[in-house]
């Protein structure tokens, strides 16, 4: 069978496989059957309730990106920059990065995936698509070396026919399990603690800035002083409220014996910067990301060390193994709709995170070094 061939076959592979027939609310489908719309809800709840965290994937997915495509054809070296500069994603972006941002972004994220190769009426790819994943299902193939991708249209899942035009990643999947493990996995009950911190702060200083008075009013020992208790109460609340209310700085006089007390002033505020900052010691030990980076200023110098920049550029680079199997697939394609069989390479751009004077240093020392080496081992020789 040809991927690419012409006619009816070719027609019948324009509309995206992954997008689905109309929107299904999340309850409608069961967590057992794939487990990915409950998590990836979650996960992005998180991200949206913690700035921290949405920072911290953003800055991944842009330490991470950046790329260029080799070919050893000159002829497909022109088509894949063209592809890579020009093609639609989503319908709303261009250029191959955009959409291999979104892809890592989701695959953060969710733990998954999902992407698709779109073919035009010519059978030639025209766009690329990032999938949801409330819209897919996950199942084992029959000889349990591949998996199978189902669209959920309304009710229904349908099997995705072309499979080789879908590219699917996972991050750290569990064994036995089809769907990956996400960058925030724990996050969420640490996420709900701190915003439970910050929620208490809020109505702290709520009630702090908006104060409460007690007007207390206590009659003499006199009949008469008692007998119009009620109607000097009343009239002193009227004052009293009518000098809050005004614009203007008013003076409240008040005759008898009258106590007026702050509500609530009394109660001191919490200390929070202990336990937040235990909570985003922990958030940001699981981004992976030094905490000046995140704008958190905790320590007296704010320059990456060599060891923190060859751990983070460690983390990028496994990062980066995940997508170049996905990059590779969506090239052979392109290139094979072009009747070129041209073999392609990824070129990651440099992770420039030590300070480059430090490594020029570093590297004229190993040129001193293996300098010397050579110059004693010539005097060995000589010697001899």
């Amino acid at each position: 069978m040809r991927l690419f061939g012409k006619g009816e076959r070719a027609k019948a592979a324009v509309a995206v496989q992954t997008a689905p027939a109309k929107t299904v609310p999340f309850a409608v489908f069961d967590e057992r059957v794939s487990g990915a719309p409950a998590t990836c809800a979650l996960y992005t709840a998180v991200r949206e309730a913690v700035p921290l965290i949405d920072a911290a994937i953003y800055k991944l997915v842009r330490l991470t990106n950046g790329f260029k495509l080799e070919s050893d054809c000159p002829r497909s070296q022109s088509v894949l920059d063209a592809f890579v500069r020009e093609v639609p994603v989503g319908g709303n972006q261009r250029g191959m990065e955009a959409f291999i941002a979104t892809y890592f972004e989701q695959l953060l994220t969710c733990g998954t995936a999902v992407g698709e190769l779109v073919l035009g009426e010519d059978g030639r790819p025209c766009a690329l698509w990032n999938a949801p994943l409330r819209d897919i299902e996950l199942r084992w193939s029959d000889a349990v070396r591949d998996v199978d991708i189902y669209v959920r249209k309304g009710v229904e899942a349908v099997k995705v026919q072309n499979r080789e035009l879908i590219v699917l990643s996972v991050l750290n999947p569990e064994p036995g399990q089809l769907w990956g493990t996400s960058l925030l996995k724990g996050l969420p009950f640490l996420a709900g603690v701190l915003m439970n911190i910050f929620t208490a702060i809020g109505t702290n200083w709520e009630r702090v800035g908006n104060v409460r008075f007690a007007v207390n009013y206590k009659p003499q020992n006199d009949a008469l002083d008692r007998a119009y208790a009620k109607d000097r109460a009343m009239q002193i609340a009227r004052e009293w409220s009518d000098t809050m209310r005004a614009d203007a700085v008013r003076d409240f006089v008040a005759v008898g014996d009258v106590q007026i007390k702050v509500i609530g002033a009394d109660n001191p505020i919490l200390d929070s910067e202990v336990p937040v900052r235990q909570l985003l010691e922990q958030i940001v030990a699981k981004t992976g990301l030094p905490p000046f980076m995140l704008g958190l200023s905790w320590s007296s110098t704010e320059r990456m060390s060599s060891q923190q920049a060859d751990v983070l550029t460690t983390e990028l680079e496994a990062y980066r193994r995940i997508l170049t199997p996905v990059i590779e697939t969506i090239a052979a394609l392109v290139l094979r709709s072009n009747g070129s069989d041209a073999k392609t390479r990824v070129v990651w751009d440099d992770i420039t995170l030590q300070d480059r004077v430090e490594i020029s240093r570093a590297r004229y020392l190993d040129a001193q070094t293996d300098a010397l080496t050579r110059v004693c081992e010539d005097k060995e020789r000589t010697d001899e």
